[in-house]
């Protein structure tokens, strides 16, 4: 999968305006692949800085699209030290592949970001619960596959307890929340610093 979201991302010009990154100098991408979202930042904002959180295995293949505007680790606290001042911690439906959801977002929110934006994140009313999600290949990162080659992939998968999720968010507030109209039964939040 990781040579697949990479090869897509590299091949991948994506179009339009981000007004999210409209005046933003410096991003923390947890669960960002290989930059797909910095290329359409970068778009919106040439300047801005992006540091993606990934898996060891993402981040190694990644490395090879670094420069001095985008890095690729496996630490939250390593691309925070790299950014410094960190504005805003985005994700993308990533949260729910981590073994800990609650302790990977206590450790976001320690980087002190000055805004945190979730989406597709998985939110039940009970108890966590986990699931093996299973997908297409194809379906995995930006566009299309580069070979014709497509098969089935499964990985585990959390929904995160609503209240557990909010508690984590220690010296922040929600600025929105609402369904995630490209997920079913996801949800998207902002959250501001105090």
């Amino acid at each position: 999968m990781v040579e697949t979201i990479f090869q897509k991302t590299t091949a991948y010009d994506p179009a339009g305006d981000w007004p999210l990154v409209a005046g933003i100098n410096s991003v923390l991408d947890f669960g960002g692949g290989a930059g797909l979202h910095y290329k359409l930042a970068r778009k919106q904002s040439p300047d801005i800085r992006w540091a993606v959180v990934e898996t060891p295995a993402m981040a190694r293949r990644a490395r090879q699209l670094a420069s001095n505007r985008l890095m690729f680790f496996s630490d939250i606290h390593e691309a925070a030290d790299w950014l410094g001042d960190v504005e805003l911690m985005h994700s993308n439906g990533a949260i729910q592949y981590v073994p800990d959801a609650i302790d990977t977002i206590r450790t976001l929110c320690a980087t002190r970001p000055a805004a945190m934006v979730w989406y597709r994140v998985p939110i039940s009313d009970g108890e966590a619960e986990a699931e093996v999600q299973t997908s297409f290949l194809s379906d995995n990162g930006p566009g299309a596959l580069p070979t014709s080659k497509d098969k089935l992939v499964k990985y585990a998968r959390n929904w995160i307890p609503a209240q557990a999720f909010l508690t984590a968010h220690e010296g922040y507030r929600i600025a929105e929340r609402d369904s995630d109209p490209r997920e079913h039964g996801t949800q998207q939040f902002r959250f501001v610093r105090h």
